[in-house]
């Protein structure tokens, strides 16, 4: 059963310092499934796949893998265990993947910016660890704070898309979600943003403070801006 991809767009178009983000660059979605389709205006299938789920969430292949696409692997939530009671909030989650793979989000960069052709950064939903890679590629290029939060609330839009997918890969399983998670705050993101504000560099000083490169950075400008 072909599906157009859930919750997919490409950020090109988002003005950031020094110009805009070059279209069929860098794309965003949930998870992807082999016999998925996309739009005709986006680049598809991506050359380049960043999977930000854990390892229990991961198929022996990835579902794009036999399109010849490189597969990257960097899970920002696997500080959520079988046994740990998850964050109330998302906004808590969204900090707890800051505290505790902040060194994935500066490896999400890197692969972003020497990726060659386009890339893909996609979670299950493509809404919380997405939402919160792609606000650090953005924040990084100088995009504005409503820009930012604008394109995270896109997601609120795919809802029932989203849905239907989860549906379709977990059944039952699904209900084991907490509802809160569900939803798309404004305050998880801004909470994010707040904390990169916040930082005497701004998020270039905590993107380095976590091992992050200013050349890392110049190359980012260099794949993503024209």
């Amino acid at each position: 059963m072909n599906e157009t991809v859930p919750n997919l767009r490409d950020l090109g178009g988002m003005p950031v310092e020094g110009g805009s983000v070059q279209p069929g660059r860098l794309l965003r979605s949930a998870l992807p499934l082999a016999d998925d389709t996309a739009p005709p205006e986006i680049v598809w299938p991506p050359s380049v796949v960043i999977d930000l789920r854990s390892a229990a969430e991961i198929e022996p292949e990835h579902p794009l893998s036999g399109s010849g696409v490189t597969v990257l692997n960097f899970p920002l939530l696997s500080a959520l265990r079988p046994g740990v009671a998850p964050p109330e909030s998302l906004a808590e989650l969204y900090q707890l993947m800051l505290r505790t793979t902040a060194d994935h989000l500066v490896d999400v960069v890197g692969a972003v910016a020497t990726a060659p052709g386009t890339t893909l950064v996609h979670c299950a939903a493509g809404k919380d660890r997405t939402g919160v890679s792609i606000a650090m590629v953005l924040a990084l290029l100088g995009a504005k704070r409503e820009d930012i939060v604008d394109d995270y609330l896109v997601t609120a839009q795919h809802e029932e898309q989203i849905e239907s997918r989860f549906r379709r890969l977990f059944g039952p399983r699904r209900a084991t979600l907490p509802n809160q998670y569900l939803a798309t705050p404004v305050e998880a993101i801004t909470g994010v943003l707040d904390t990169w504000d916040e930082h005497p560099g701004g998020a270039f000083g905590w993107f380095q403070q976590w091992g992050g490169r200013p050349e890392t950075v110049d190359r980012l400008r260099s794949t993503l801006v024209g």
